[in-house]
């Protein structure tokens, strides 16, 4: 059954979901409104800004409408929703650190505003504060205990944290307020998925399914569920139809071959891979899957081709140094191989991982004169 295995895929699945989560988190529209201005004069110029940055944002032209609704700011300095109109922007446009400290600023003037709580809450667990972005997330419930998203959110952050008791319970009051939400469900099943329950992830997942029959994320969870109970043949029917619904998506193809690969199907996994970088060259995970997959067959040349570029595109990822390393080893490039074990141990010292450390300087000793 892969037990191992599988759990460390449902794992790594999470975070397509927690990345799903948090684009939703976001707010919809820019609804910058001008408060009272200090003068007549100073309102309608406030007004017109106002009028051409929505103009802008409707055009597509994000950082021109950013421009203008920071000049609106510097005339009204009082009105919360130009400054979270700023935030949703910036955060649009990935700008995290200049979305929090417009939020901030929406929140300073309207600090009982849920949703620039909720909306704080996103950029912050975008840029990976996720203490933060949980209490940001706590706040928008607490101003709107209905707030569905915002549960959503808390309990993807709280499952980032591996918190998945809490998660689990935000997820639960997010579908008690929504039911029908398909997402609620997926994320519960996932939450059990990590724990290594399979079993119990069944159910909600057989829920999301039925309120989101064409959602390719949610086959892919189910499948995995399937596959680590033992019943084969219903976790390839949903892995396939997972593909189906998605043909072109890259990123979900990695997931299916990861899920593959960890059956020991590898030659449908190397396919899929394949497939995945034919659309998106630019998938470090592809790559080092594909790698893995001929050091396995000893097709050490290919293998090292596949590390090259996860390193091209990961040169800060310890691991892709390590495992280009040990494929130069094999094929006798020693001065090579050395070269990427010291940028691995480098990586890993930064990282603090003392026993991996270890290891690259164990290796170090056997390629070098």
């Amino acid at each position: 059954m892969h037990k191992p295995l599988m759990q460390r895929q449902a794992l790594w699945l999470a975070g397509l979901g927690l990345s799903i989560g948090l684009v939703g988190a976001l707010p919809t529209t820019v609804d910058a409104q001008s408060a009272p201005a200090p003068s007549t004069k100073t309102r309608e110029e406030v007004n017109q800004l106002l009028r051409e940055g929505r103009k802008q944002v409707t055009a597509g032209k994000i950082p021109e409408a950013i421009a203008t609704y920071e000049r609106a700011s510097q005339l009204d300095n009082r009105n919360p929703r130009i400054f979270s109109g700023i935030g949703f922007l910036q955060a649009r446009q990935g700008n995290f650190e200049a979305a929090v400290a417009a939020y901030d600023q929406a929140i300073a003037l309207e600090p009982k505003n849920p949703e620039f709580h909720y909306a704080l809450g996103f950029s912050l667990a975008s840029l990976g504060r996720n203490e933060q972005a949980v209490a940001a997330y706590q706040q928008a419930t607490t101003l709107n205990p209905r707030h569905t998203n915002a549960y959503l959110g808390l309990g993807a952050v709280l499952a980032r944290q591996n918190n998945y008791k809490e998660a689990m319970r935000a997820y639960q009051q997010a579908i008690v307020l929504d039911p029908k939400n398909a997402r609620a469900h997926e994320w519960l099943g996932m939450s059990y998925l990590q724990q290594d329950q399979p079993q119990q992830a069944i159910p909600p997942l057989q829920t999301a399914l039925k309120l989101a029959p064409r959602q390719a994320s949610i086959h892919l969870q189910l499948a995995i569920a399937w596959l680590s109970v033992g019943e084969s043949a219903q976790g390839m029917t949903a892995l396939k139809q997972a593909a189906i619904l998605e043909p072109s998506n890259a990123v979900l193809k990695v997931k299916i071959g990861k899920v593959l690969q960890s059956r020991g199907r590898t030659d449908e996994a190397l396919q899929i891979y394949k497939q995945a970088v034919a659309l998106q060259s630019n998938l470090p995970d592809a790559h080092s899957a594909i790698g893995d997959i001929y050091l396995e067959r000893q097709d050490v040349i290919a293998a090292i081709v596949a590390y090259r570029d996860f390193v091209r595109l990961s040169p800060t990822e310890p691991e892709a140094h390590y495992k280009l390393g040990k494929a130069l080893q094999m094929r006798g490039r020693n001065p090579e191989a050395a070269q990427s074990f010291q940028q691995a141990k480098l990586l890993y010292q930064q990282r603090g991982k003392a026993d991996k450390v270890k290891e690259v300087e164990a290796l170090l000793k056997t390629v070098q004169p």
